[in-house]
């Protein structure tokens, strides 16, 4: 009797023991579905982009700032689900080149974005696995960076920063509302292939009109300054290319054009908004928003890039800054303003 009691009482107790059991291993299973949701989480696709930039200037900075803005709004995030592998130049072919190879034998990027012509162009020569984009390319096709705009082939496409048409327009502008400028002095790099082709593109635009360029060639960001004031005194008018080593030292140009109330024509809004009167162009920040959605079809989509098309802008506008026109000796007219379509935000006050 003690025995089936002792037995009775142990099967209680193994009973008890059991459902405790139970219970933590149903606390352990609810813990276990919140890791495999944190495992889900942490599971979710997270990202790596290497970015080469040839140098800091507001075009190529706001370029940056629109491609990073645009892969946000897909759900690609800094700090969230991706990381930024961020290359800066600073106008140097030598660190150019090195960061090209460092960036090609980085096996974890998804993606490579080249921003201004120098930077694509290493990373073309460099990193032929990973999807490339390229961003503020002025000519695609005489860099040698894609054989076909519409359908590039191979791991590589991207958007252009120009228009021919935009120094068209600009030209007639000038022609049309600016008769006393006769002569343009621009002061160029012509080791950057974008340069050279922008400036022959302004030659001809401007010869229909008339007007002559002069050229004050600069090998480096250091020597614009000096090269323009060579130009004072020759040249009715000043005017720059997307060239990234006289950008870069914009500021000395304009204080040179102030100083000496002559006409500062620049091929870029932000150059505009620093302090040069006109240009026809857009916004860099909206070209580089629209890299990275092709960055964010490329990564989320797997959409090759060869097969997508190369993009140029489409949405060109005057863009006119009132008071450099008046340190500058210009009297706008209501004609002048006329010409700028979208008066709110293209006419800088």
């Amino acid at each position: 009797m003690k025995k089936k009691f002792w037995l009775s009482l142990m099967m209680v107790a193994s009973m008890i023991v059991a459902a405790g059991c139970g219970n933590n291993g149903g606390t352990a299973t609810e813990s276990e579905g919140t890791g495999g949701s944190a495992g889900e989480g942490s599971a979710e696709k997270s990202y790596r982009i290497a970015i080469s930039q040839i140098v800091e200037h507001p075009s190529l900075d706001a370029t940056r700032e629109g491609f990073i803005a645009a892969l946000k709004d897909a759900g690609i995030e800094e700090d969230k689900n991706l990381s930024i592998d961020y290359n800066n130049a600073q106008g140097d072919s030598t660190n150019n080149l090195s960061i090209a190879q460092k960036i090609s034998g980085d096996s974890k990027n998804d993606l490579v974005l080249g921003i201004a012509t120098p930077s694509a162009l290493a990373l073309a020569q460099q990193v032929k696995e990973k999807p490339l984009l390229f961003a503020a390319v002025t000519d695609p096709l005489g860099a040698k960076l894609v054989s076909d705009m519409d359908k590039p082939g191979g791991n590589i496409t991207g958007a252009s920063d120009t228009n021919p048409a935009a120094i068209v327009q600009l030209a007639d502008f000038i022609a049309k509302h600016l008769t006393d400028i006769k002569t343009v002095g621009l002061v160029i790099n012509e080791g950057e292939p974008n340069a050279v082709i922008m400036a022959k593109n302004a030659e001809e635009a401007l010869a229909k009109h008339g007007i002559a360029l002069v050229k004050a060639p600069v090998t480096n960001t250091s020597e614009v300054k000096q090269a323009t004031d060579s130009l004072v005194g020759k040249v009715d008018a000043f005017y720059i290319t997307l060239d990234n080593s006289v950008v870069s030292a914009v500021d000395t140009i304009i204080q040179t054009a102030n100083k000496n109330q002559i006409p500062f024509f620049s091929s870029d809004r932000d150059t505009v908004e620093k302090g040069a009167f006109a240009t026809v162009g857009f916004k860099y920040y909206d070209h580089g928003y629209q890299v990275g959605e092709m960055a964010a079809d490329i990564l989320k989509n797997g959409t090759n890039p060869g097969d997508m098309k190369v993009t140029v802008p489409d949405k060109l506008d005057l863009i006119l800054n009132l008071k450099a026109a008046e340190a500058q000796g210009i009297t706008v007219t209501d004609e002048m303003k006329a010409e700028v379509k979208d008066q709110d935000n293209n006419i800088i006050q």
